[in-house]
């Protein structure tokens, strides 16, 4: 069975955050070659599945403003999303922390826009890949 996954964003520019282990995720993201970032968080199941719930509301129900999500609100945070409105969908700004929620060591990078439905659906296969 494939562990859970999710990775938004274009052929030049994503990100993933992909289950390796029991409470071990893998962060990796690309830009345009040039740039990359590939480190292991600690994150258990529900902090993830929280993460997508929390992503899923502000999909679900689009306000037309903007909002940010971190995948777990501890010191240990390895990456926020901020969504920017744009069209029908959302731009991202991705901040990775390898090093937990670190002002110092971080990579900042922006994902061009995605359809809203797509990454409702996106969000909807991780949690339910989570639920399982």
């Amino acid at each position: 069975m494939e562990e859970p996954l999710i990775r938004i964003g274009s052929h030049d520019v994503w990100l993933q955050l992909a289950r390796t282990g029991d409470d071990s995720w893998q962060v990796t993201a690309d830009w345009c070659s040039r740039l990359t970032a590939d480190f292991t968080a600690d994150l258990c199941a529900a902090e993830v599945v929280d993460f997508a719930a929390r992503m899923l509301s502000h999909l679900r129900a689009p306000s037309g403003e903007r909002f940010s999500a971190a995948v777990t609100p501890g010191r240990n945070n390895p990456l926020t999303l901020k969504a920017e409105p744009v069209g029908d969908g959302f731009a991202f700004f991705v901040r990775l922390t390898p090093n937990g929620d670190d002002a110092i060591c971080h990579l900042q990078m922006e994902i061009d826009p995605i359809a809203t439905l797509e990454l409702r659906e996106t969000f909807s296969a991780l949690q339910a890949a989570l639920s399982v």
